[in-house]
């Protein structure tokens, strides 16, 4: 009989060691889908405007290295890199103090008919678009003095704050509340309970609320383009879009650009990835 034993393993073992060439396909297909754009948008920063006549997809036969010193001038980089990154970073930390606090209001709260009404009111807001509210807002914004980064900061904070509540109301809602009512014994008022207790536990949710915010400010080019009426305060995607405008045949250079505005998001996917990994992991212990 020593031989069932390893027929059994070798049954068990087979639907393991299967391939699902279907999920492979899929995942080979949507990998292609973000290399493929990303490889042709790197061999024509690295191109000269003449080998734009060939294949698009050809390899450089002359590296042109002065692409990206040319995008560095000719879109200011440093001053519109640093707009993006003030306002980018002013929109993440204000987002994730304001709406966090938001939402802990309406979760906790959610029987009385002021806050689930001020709920679904937030949540709504989701289907209002943009385009509808762009002219008035950009005169309110410009008679209050708020366009400028300030105004880009408020308006990201205030404009994310439907999603952010939808999400941060579902994950508060599965805080156990015994663990507020434990610090409502030990004297802790209910600011202190939410910065002492529920926010640390929110950092899954935070993560999560801060790349997509940071994504979207930093990428975003509608808003900017709307509010901000000095040209010195235009962040990187408005910037670029002048450059575009100004040197439209030159595609290697506003290729070049596009790269190097990757980078800084890039380096703050890297560091965040961890900080996501690391939130979940102390969610889940918690």
């Amino acid at each position: 009989m020593p031989g069932v034993p390893s027929r059994r393993r070798s049954r068990r073992a087979g639907p393991e060691g299967r391939v699902n060439w279907w999920l492979t396909g899929l995942l080979v297909f949507l990998a292609l889908t973000i290399a493929v754009p990303l490889y042709f948008a790197v061999v024509t920063a690295l191109k000269t405007p003449d080998q734009l006549t060939g294949a698009g997809f050809g390899l450089p036969t002359e590296v042109r290295w002065a692409n990206f010193a040319d995008a560095w001038t000719l879109t200011d980089f440093p001053r519109s890199a640093l707009n993006s990154a003030v306002v980018t970073v002013g929109a993440v930390v204000l987002t994730l103090l304001t709406n966090s606090m938001v939402a802990y209001a309406i979760a906790r709260n959610m029987h009385r008919r002021v806050f689930k009404g001020l709920f679904f009111y937030f949540v709504s807001a989701l289907f209002v678009p943009f385009p509808i509210l762009m002219l008035p807002v950009a005169k309110e914004t410009a008679i209050l003095g708020l366009d400028n980064q300030v105004g880009l900061i408020l308006l990201y904070t205030v404009y994310g704050l439907s999603f952010n509540v939808f999400v941060f109301v579902a994950y508060i809602n599965s805080i156990p509340r015994e663990l507020e009512e434990a610090a409502t014994m030990d004297g802790a008022s209910t600011w202190t309970t939410f910065w002492r207790v529920i926010f640390p536990l929110l950092a899954p949710m935070n993560a999560t609320v801060g790349i997509l915010t940071c994504l979207w400010a930093w990428n975003d080019f509608l808003l900017p383009l709307v509010i901000v009426s000095d040209p010195r305060a235009a962040t990187l995607p408005l910037q670029q879009y002048v450059f575009q405008s100004q040197f439209s045949t030159n595609y290697p250079v506003a290729f070049a650009s596009y790269l190097m505005a990757m980078v800084p998001l890039l380096l703050v996917y890297l560091v965040a990835q961890r900080w996501v990994i690391s939130g979940v992991t102390r969610g889940a212990i918690k």
